[in-house]
């Protein structure tokens, strides 16, 4: 009963969202060359269904690559700042500073850098969008570890790697998979950026950007859910991760 809420309401809240979506383009009496209608993107997706393929599994793989990017480097980031205030109080004005920057004025930046270098620039924007909410939950959740456990744990003779992997970690967990939850999500903006703004681009973003040079507005729109979808299913590979390591930290429902 439990499995059958967790998949049937999500998927009735999408069917409603659709079905809203529909009406409002009905209603308004819109055509497609102004407002596509769910209806209007089968027909987009059969059409170029090879390209869909092609094109999701390049903007997948260099999502996926800078997401883990972003992982291993937000959580060292984060490890240096939950162990040290110094750390904390010098690298917090960086990152603060540097995620405040709109992140579409360093595609040229780094394409001017790194000419031709497609894929790198993709992977790279990826992790530079997405690694910021990441070191921030590690950051805090060391940071906040209570002294008492550290304490009691060093009176008993454990090393810092066993405060470390029996207390900290843990600990740090829930707001470790709530991050990263934010930065699937982001990850994805950031390689549609590198994708719609180079010239050479590759991937959904380019697919997108083919549609609104000629006048397809279902094949945009279906781009656009395409890109949903691949968000949707990184989500919940997330969500299964947390509920297999950090499961604990789950309340339970009443």
């Amino acid at each position: 009963m439990n499995l059958l809420r967790r998949i049937g309401v999500p998927v009735a809240a999408i069917a409603l969202f659709l079905a809203g979506w529909e009406f409002l383009v009905w209603v308004n009496s819109w055509p497609n060359y102004k407002m596509a209608s769910p209806s209007d993107l089968p027909p987009a997706f059969w059409k170029y269904g090879e390209l869909f393929l092609v094109m999701g599994w390049q903007t997948l793989w260099r999502t996926v690559a800078g997401l883990l990017i972003s992982v291993l480097v937000g959580t060292l980031i984060g490890m240096l700042m939950g162990f040290s205030r110094i750390m904390r109080d010098a690298l917090y004005p960086i990152l603060v500073g540097f995620n405040a920057i709109p992140k579409a004025t360093l595609v040229p930046v780094i394409a001017l850098i790194f000419i031709g270098q497609h894929n790198f620039n993709t992977v790279l924007m990826a992790f530079m969008i997405s690694f910021f909410p990441i070191a921030v939950s590690v950051g805090i959740g060391l940071s906040t570890l209570e002294p008492e456990y550290r304490d009691i744990l060093r009176s008993l003779g454990a090393s810092r790697f066993t405060i470390f992997t029996k207390i900290a970690l843990p600990k740090t967990l829930p707001e470790f998979f709530g991050a990263l939850k934010v930065a699937v999500t982001l990850a994805f903006i950031g390689t549609n950026l590198v994708e719609i703004v180079s010239p050479h681009g590759r991937g959904l973003g380019a697919l997108f950007k083919s549609g609104e040079t000629n006048g397809d507005y279902p094949l945009m729109f279906a781009v656009l859910i395409a890109l949903a979808f691949l968000g949707i299913v990184l989500y919940y590979a997330v969500v299964f991760l947390e509920r297999t390591f950090a499961g604990w930290a789950e309340r339970p429902e009443h």
